[in-house]
């Protein structure tokens, strides 16, 4: 330990001094960053998701929007929770936005990350994303960017957009339909044929029209569905071209999702998400925005380092907890400082690709309580 290294509270007392939104921006300025040294043209694959991060607090530094309560009992935690873009051919984040957890909204979010979206010529974006994310409201704004979407949705006999469908068998199929949205009990709006007829009530969110107005909106996507055993099926919708992308690509696609649900293991729990050193919801956010920089600069390092093949039994990768290691005592080395060689140090920490490993995903409690930041070497 450096003696020479501030006390914690005057740590805090510059920290004050940090804009709140500073962190955000560095991390906004190196996405961009990165996306102009690797220009792309084709399909950019941009999965979403969310995740929420508790921490402690108290009323006197956390709202109560951010509290969540443990029974009946008067004891409870904070939470935060974070609705993500991530690319998944360069693995980074692109894009995030943080709510409280009691006005958490990822329809919202996400709609909020496509309209904002640049739209970079010959690129086409697609946002694969679970059944948390398969509304009208999210498939009408990226259609309106003119860009692709790629949802799972529940199945044909569940009650959710694909039921009430006249399909062409139980099994699998790849069939488009026509959906004209009402927001109004009118029977004198007229619906094209050939379209099915969908009332958006008062509560469901859905931007483009006013509630009981007399105005349509439609829709056209493809509804894919393929089995997953011998006893259940998935279905995906999407509004990609069928040309380009038959059922077994759509499949392959939405399975690449997973991407993104093993980078927020990563963020969590090898860069330290799950820890946090604050107390009051801004600096929490503060540590997320820089916590998710760290992490598109681990991967980013990564995808640079050229890994030597030599006729081993298995393909090599670096290994993503030492490179986290690795970053972090690069980003605090001072300047005059003896340097060290990111890349070569990178391009020694590899690891086997064992591909088809699977393990029993873990269920747990729906909250789970915060640790202390000093429960492990930080």
């Amino acid at each position: 330990m450096d003696t020479q290294a501030p006390s914690a509270s005057a740590l805090n007392q510059q920290r004050v001094k940090l804009k709140a939104t500073a962190p955000e921006a560095v991390f906004r300025r190196f996405s961009t960053s990165v996306d102009a040294l690797h220009p792309s043209s084709g399909y950019r694959f941009l999965a979403v998701d969310g995740s929420s991060f508790t921490f402690f607090s108290t009323p006197r530094f956390a709202s109560p929007e951010y509290f969540v309560s443990e029974g009946h009992s008067a004891k409870g935690f904070y939470s935060m929770h974070l609705t993500a873009l991530y690319d998944l051919e360069r693995r980074t984040y692109t894009d995030a936005v943080l709510q409280p957890v009691h006005e958490k909204d990822e329809f919202r979010a996400f709609c909020t990350m496509v309209d904002r979206q640049e739209i970079s010529p010959g690129i086409k974006y697609v946002y694969p994303g679970d059944r948390g994310f398969c509304s009208w409201n999210c498939m009408a704004h990226v259609r309106e960017r003119g860009q692709y979407f790629l949802f799972r949705s529940k199945d044909i006999h569940s009650k959710g957009i694909t039921s009430r469908f006249h399909f062409p068998g139980d099994g699998s199929f790849d069939t488009t339909v026509r959906v004209t949205l009402v927001r109004s009990h009118s029977k004198k709006i007229p619906v094209p044929e050939g379209s099915y007829r969908r009332f958006v009530d008062k509560k469901t969110a859905f931007d483009y029209i006013e509630y009981g107005s007399m105005d349509t909106y439609t829709l056209e996507f493809r509804v894919v569905r393929f089995p997953l055993s011998d006893s259940s099926y998935e279905c995906i919708v999407t509004n990609l071209p069928a040309d380009e992308f038959p059922l077994e690509r759509v499949r392959e696609c939405y399975s690449a999702r997973w991407g993104i649900e093993t980078s927020f293991r990563k963020l969590k729990y090898t860069i330290g998400v799950s820890g946090f050193h604050s107390y009051k919801p801004e600096y929490v956010r503060q540590e997320i925005w820089a916590k998710l920089t760290a992490y598109n600069i681990t991967e980013t390092l990564v995808s640079h380092v050229v890994v030597e093949t030599r006729g081993t039994k298995h393909d090599y990768q670096v290994n993503f907890s030492a490179a986290a290691h690795i970053c972090r005592v690069f980003l605090r080395q001072s300047a005059g400082r003896i340097r060290i060689n990111v890349m070569a140090l990178l391009g020694r920490e590899l690891v086997p690709i064992r591909k088809g490993r699977q393990k029993p995903r873990k269920k747990t409690a729906h909250f789970r309580r915060p640790r202390y930041f000093t429960y492990r070497a930080s």
